[in-house]
């Protein structure tokens, strides 16, 4: 039936129901278990009563709702699958039981949400079932919802209307969930050790500590601009200068940039920063951050050595995007300029001030606006990033392209500065922070040059953030892990949208429009 004919059939149903006295919506029924509680009840119930009768009048009955996703009417009987969030259950309407259960399955569709009464009992088949002695409409649904066989086969659906794909497919729900337990998993590491989480502005009138090109809003009440924040790394250290030895944030960020699989406008991190700790404290964190996430995240299949797949119960031995992952600490440490020479054949130090050449050799092109320094990242991202497969600390990134960080002091062209790459993406970034101010002005400043140059992601100098780190910032280490990369990793989801419940979509053109 065309869609038009079903909503308009589906409506008289609820015309025809006000007539009877019976409304579609606004009806209260309060449920007495779930659905996995009601099968874990009649487990109980045949576990001390084997061989019971299927209609034994001592069965414990239950009250459950749910929505209808599949409904069979034979005449004398009628089956449906009733889904809560914890799973489904059969509905037997049998017309030889006492009341108007059965008669009222005419009036029942697809996607319907119940309240359904009755003992439980087992098939013939052996499958849990309630033999519905009453059913209450709690809500007509007046669009059908999707084939449950098949479920929401178009990717652009499920990502558009999320709670679409949510119904056909509980694995999906479940897999959110994961994401949740996650998240938990990060907040308890960091509250045993005495982290204390804080919130900070999401409006901001400088978006720094980051390089990006932020969303701009108009504040009408001060007439000025404001920017939706780039990272939450400023703040934080404005915490660590007001006294405070351990604090982190797990919320969203905004980036002005366009889609792919691994970027969405908006996004989760998580930033940590602790007083009297270097990039060495925050590679142990990193290690036992990731370890939570992974053992809340629980065993997955993993692929086996010799090709195939062998299940696995350590959760730190994965699959990731086709590929086996092990996450068992200690992770692998080299700093960037051993893995260019590793993969390359390159000794960046030896060819310092030749790097554009060299870059230009093996077929990295580079603007010619970029010092050594941003030579050496280009090749790296380009040749090397993309290689690193299981957990790897890439230290020391060149000071040119960290303004943030804390030099070397054996080499001042590089920074105290790790990013850990997993699956050949970086997953965090972390330094021992910069809490020189005469250093962080200059660096500041040389960024502005970039910046007035035309670089609009280079943000405008933070003359409060100087002005708090001059007061005296401790020394301390910093911490960021892109949250939606981690649930993808440990999920095994190819793109960032299939981790975000509502992921950014480009906008739908009506009525002929380009």
């Amino acid at each position: 039936m065309p869609s038009d004919d079903l909503f308009a059939e589906r409506r008289r149903k609820v015309d025809e129901l006000a007539a009877r006295g019976i409304p579609s919506y606004g009806v209260d029924f309060a449920p007495s278990a779930t659905t996995d509680e009601a099968r874990r009840l009649l487990d109980a119930y045949e576990a001390e009563h084997p061989g019971a009768d299927t209609d034994s009048p001592d069965r414990p009955v239950v009250a459950v709702a749910g929505r209808i996703m599949q409904l069979r009417d034979l005449g004398g009987a009628a089956f449906a699958h009733v889904e809560d969030e914890s799973g489904r259950l059969q509905a037997w309407f049998r017309a030889d039981r006492a009341g108007d259960a059965h008669a009222m399955v005419p009036m029942l569709d697809l996607g319907d949400i119940v309240g359904i009464k009755g003992p439980i009992t087992r098939t013939r088949r052996g499958e849990p079932t309630v033999l519905v002695d009453t059913v209450t409409l709690l809500v007509k649904s007046l669009q059908a919802p999707p084939e449950k066989f098949h479920g929401l086969q178009d990717q652009e659906t499920r990502y558009r209307k999320r709670y679409l794909d949510l119904l056909s497919n509980a694995t999906q729900r479940r897999h959110f969930a994961t994401r949740t337990r996650l998240i938990r998993a990060l907040r308890a590491t960091l509250d045993q050790r005495g982290f204390v989480e804080v919130e900070t502005p999401i409006l901001q009138p400088i978006p720094g500590g980051g390089h990006a090109l932020p969303f701009e809003t108009h504040w009408n009440a001060l007439h000025t601009d404001v920017y939706l924040r780039i990272a939450i790394e400023l703040h934080l250290k404005r915490l660590i200068v007001g006294g405070y030895a351990r604090v982190y944030e797990i919320g969203r960020v905004f980036r002005n940039e366009g889609l792919s699989p691994r970027h969405n406008p908006e996004f989760t991190m998580l930033e940590a920063y602790q007083a009297y700790a270097t990039y060495d404290d925050m590679r142990e964190l990193t290690e036992s951050l990731i370890t939570a996430a992974a053992n809340a995240a629980g065993p997955q299949v993993a692929e086996a050595p010799e090709g195939g797949s062998a299940p696995c119960e350590d959760p730190l031995l994965r699959t990731a995007f086709g590929r086996s992952l092990d996450l068992r600490p200690p992770y692998r440490v080299a700093t960037m300029v051993d893995l260019v020479r590793e993969h390359t054949g390159i000794d960046a130090l030896a060819s310092w001030d030749a790097l554009h050449g060299v870059a230009a050799s093996i077929g990295v092109e580079v603007s010619r606006d970029l010092g050594p320094g941003g030579v050496l990242l280009e090749i790296y991202e380009q040749r090397v990033e993309g290689e690193l497969w299981d957990p790897t600390f890439v230290l020391d990134y060149p000071a040119e392209v960290s303004p943030l960080a804390r030099r070397r002091r054996d080499d001042p062209r590089f920074v105290e500065r790790f990013e850990l790459i997993v699956a050949g993406r970086e997953l965090a970034n972390a330094f021992s922070e910069l809490n020189d101010p005469i250093d962080q002005r200059a660096r500041f400043e040389e960024q502005a040059r970039l910046r007035a140059a035309g670089d609009p992601e280079i943000p405008p100098i933070d003359e409060d953030f100087l002005e708090a780190i001059e007061v005296g910032m401790p020394p301390a280490g910093g911490l960021g892990i892109g949250v939606d990369r981690l649930v993808m990793i440990l999920t095994d989801s190819p793109t960032i949208r299939d981790v975000l419940l509502f992921p950014t979509m480009r906008p739908q053109h009506r009525g002929g429009d380009a």
